[in-house]
């Protein structure tokens, strides 16, 4: 795949990581950002202060520096605008003109799979705390490029 073309996809992989991200982080219960499945497991408020960082290592590995700065844990709702506003700032980049420090690849080998995997952490906890995420289909879900923002569509179809 030429950089114009992976770097498109990459760009589509946000817009899928924002998509599947917004579900799994809408409409949470009380409480549940220190959820805890065991001693040893992070909470979903952690998980999702380390999305931020990943998105945050992405941005900073596409601008050509390889820099990992975490930060603590906010409330729920300030860390899922940190998610999106991350989104948008990386899709932003990507969408002009800069060049790329690293390969749309890497960056979407390192930060952004690893994104997806905590997401899906999330959803799994989700489901223990007893607030699962419906089930949709997403292959018929309406995800376009660029679109990374905390408003998305309804989805295409939920199963019950």
């Amino acid at each position: 795949m030429s950089e114009p073309a992976s770097r498109t996809f990459l760009r589509h992989s946000l817009a899928t990581l924002a998509y599947r991200g917004g579900k799994a982080l809408r409409d949470v219960p009380a409480g549940f950002s220190e959820f805890s499945v065991g001693p040893a497991s992070r909470t979903p408020g952690q998980v999702l202060a380390h999305v931020g960082d990943l998105l945050d290592w992405a941005l900073w590995l596409a601008k050509g520096e390889h820099k990992w700065e975490p930060q603590a844990p906010q409330a729920w709702e300030a860390d899922m605008k940190r998610f999106h506003d991350g989104l948008a700032k990386l899709d932003a980049y990507l969408a002009s003109d800069a060049e790329l420090g690293f390969s749309p690849e890497k960056i979407f080998q390192g930060p952004i799979a690893d994104a997806f995997t905590h997401i899906g952490q999330i959803g799994m906890m989700r489901r223990l705390a007893g607030a699962p995420v419906k089930g949709e289909n997403y292959f018929r879900a309406e995800i376009s490029t660029g679109r990374v923002g905390i408003e998305q569509e309804k989805p295409a179809r939920e199963f019950d």
